[in-house]
């Protein structure tokens, strides 16, 4: 694989932009993206550190896809976990930072703090995606249940993330009588995050893309390729 000196520095750049757009929306407390609401869950009802329970999050969804591929699964995806122990850090790194920041019990504030962390996400799934290294546990768990399944990508990530939700709402307002980690931010999390990923890609995908080499990036292609690489 070509230009690793800027594809790697690239790929973990995302990754910590992307934890700073999280542990802003939990500063804000209007509710955290889907595939952050099971480990911000887990924090809510067992006390676990929130970049504790990512790691234990992202290794679980590799055993998930073990089960899945069986022998089909790569033994480079264990990475995978690496990756949520690099990804984990950085959340409880962030998370710090984010008590720095004002109070907010104004909820002019808080919604100020969840809007800029759909920003930050989608600024780092900009850079952490098509550097097309190792993928997050829940991309990579979504990928394989897309194989096994042979359900467009797409779909699979649909339902995957309205299951997160799902689970984490079930889970909140049976252990803690509350909402917990999901909220109005969830959904619209749901939304701002592509659609601010679209117009970046717009404005400044091809510049991104000149210095991977490559030809302006689709995430339909960097999908595809992973699927390919799985089998």
């Amino acid at each position: 694989m070509k230009n690793m000196k800027v594809r790697i520095p690239m790929y973990f750049v995302g990754l910590f932009i992307m934890t700073i757009g999280i542990a802003l929306s939990v500063k804000s407390n209007l509710g955290v993206s889907p595939v952050s609401s099971i480990p911000y869950t887990m924090t809510c009802v067992w006390g676990i550190e929130m970049g504790k329970a990512t790691i234990i999050f992202h290794a679980a969804l590799v055993l998930i896809q073990i089960l899945l591929l069986r022998k089909r699964f790569k033994p480079i995806n264990l990475l995978q976990v690496v990756v949520g122990i690099v990804f984990g850090y950085f959340t409880t790194f962030c998370n710090y930072l984010a008590t720095f920041l004002p109070s907010t019990d104004n909820i002019a504030m808080r919604i100020v703090l969840m809007l800029v962390s759909t920003v930050f996400i989608a600024v780092g799934i900009f850079f952490y995606l098509p550097a097309n290294l190792i993928p997050l546990a829940g991309e990579g768990v979504m990928q394989a249940v897309s194989e096994v399944t042979h359900i467009e990508f797409s779909k699979v990530k649909i339902g995957f993330d309205c299951s997160m939700v799902a689970v984490s709402v079930v889970t909140c307002l049976i252990c803690i009588h509350s909402l917990g980690s999901v909220g109005a931010g969830t959904v619209i999390a749901a939304f701002l995050v592509g659609f601010n990923l679209g117009k970046l890609n717009k404005a400044f995908g091809g510049k991104r893309d000149k210095l991977l080499g490559k030809h302006t990036y689709t995430e339909e292609e960097v999908l595809r390729e992973r699927m390919e690489q799985l089998h």
